[in-house]
């Protein structure tokens, strides 16, 4: 949860720098952002390939439980699809690539930023943001609801990091190579997905 709310004071703070032209403007003009998806993208793999546990955990997960980002992918997806028939102002991909975010903001919004423009980046920051608040306020209803793997699939790309705690807290320390696995996997499909649609 401190996490996110950090991560929005920065979005407030960026916000309030381009309104107040805080920051020179041909820094913006500039490649910035691309750099900083660059760095991005280099530490997640980083972090990714230090974890030496990585390849064990996966070896020793239920073939079952693999299909459970496949679930959430489709899911999140035929929601998004669903969404877009609402939104008239906004096309099908347009939707779709917020969708596709899973709840990594930082990644996500930065690439619909770079394809799509402020506006639908911000909108993709928000939605992702939203995402993982929501999967960490109301995990314990998930639970108690729908099942311990409802957690896990809110979660989205966050289910290895940020919403693992309150996921292991309340479906159980069993779920935790799930959760590892599943938010690996998911967050794997972000840069494919949200680039598919934002370039169609």
């Amino acid at each position: 949860m401190k996490g996110s709310l950090i991560i929005v004071g920065f979005f407030a703070l960026g916000v309030l720098c381009g309104v107040f032209n805080w920051i020179p403007s041909e820094w913006l003009s500039s490649d910035l952002s691309f750099y900083a998806l660059c760095g991005l993208m280099f530490s997640v793999g980083l972090s990714i390939g230090h974890d030496p546990q990585t390849i064990q955990n996966f070896r020793a997960l239920n073939p079952r439980l693999m299909l459970l980002p496949l679930g959430t992918i489709l899911g999140t997806l035929s929601a998004a699809l669903l969404i877009s028939f609402a939104l008239p102002h906004r096309t099908i991909p347009e939707c779709m690539a917020v969708g596709s975010g899973f709840g990594y903001y930082s990644l996500s919004s930065i690439f619909i930023t770079e394809y799509k423009g402020a506006e639908l980046g911000t909108v993709a920051l928000l939605s992702n943001i939203a995402r993982e608040i929501l999967t960490l306020l109301c995990a314990p209803l998930m639970v108690r609801w729908f099942g311990n793997l409802a957690p896990i699939s809110s979660g989205g790309a966050t289910t290895m990091d940020t919403t693992l705690p309150i996921i292991t807290q309340t479906a159980g320390q069993k779920y935790v190579i799930v959760s590892i696995f599943h938010g690996f996997v998911v967050d794997f499909s972000v840069p494919f997905l949200v680039t598919f649609f934002c370039s169609i």
